[in-house]
């Protein structure tokens, strides 16, 4: 959230399915880069990765402001309700590694930014939907597997170099 001393919350005009659509350009830039082998723009995918996570935590805080219309926070209740949802989404994270045994550490990079592309397309189903769904998890559920994922991703690369 360094940004936000730069730029303070202008992010706060964006409605939803334009966050969503911002990590949705993050994951597919990593996925084209995936696939062709070159970066031709110099920003490391781990840059992306970690973008996925900020705008899904954007999403998340923005999604829990609901039709409060500010457009600034201030910094401390900006970085509260931050850490709250990373928090959250830490505590999902454990959860869900002690119940799938860490599988996440025999996959592929490549796999884990396709299902956060598939999670993406699940939240653009959603929104379309004008947030109802019958039986699946909420957008925000994906958020927090997509954030997981993008952890993954990154605890994945960096064991590579290593």
């Amino acid at each position: 959230m360094q940004k936000a001393s730069d730029y303070g919350t202008a992010w706060r005009i964006l409605r939803l399915p334009s966050i969503t659509d911002q990590i949705f350009i993050k994951a597919n830039r990593i996925r084209s880069i995936q696939d062709k082998g070159v970066n031709k723009v110099g920003e490391d995918i781990r840059n992306e990765f970690v973008g996925i996570i900020n705008y899904c935590l954007i999403a998340l805080i923005q999604q829990h402001l609901g039709e409060d219309g500010r457009l600034e926070l201030p910094l401390a209740e900006l970085m509260e309700l931050y850490d709250g949802f990373a928090d959250k989404t830490k505590a999902l994270l454990a959860d869900k590694n002690h119940d799938y045994g860490e599988a996440w550490r025999e996959m592929r990079v490549s796999s884990i930014t396709d299902i956060i592309l598939m999670k993406i397309l699940r939240v653009k189903q959603i929104e379309d939907n004008a947030g109802k769904t019958l039986v699946s998890e909420g957008v925000a559920a994906n958020y927090m597997d997509m954030i997981n994922y993008a952890v993954f991703a990154l605890i994945l690369l960096k064991e590579e170099e290593e």
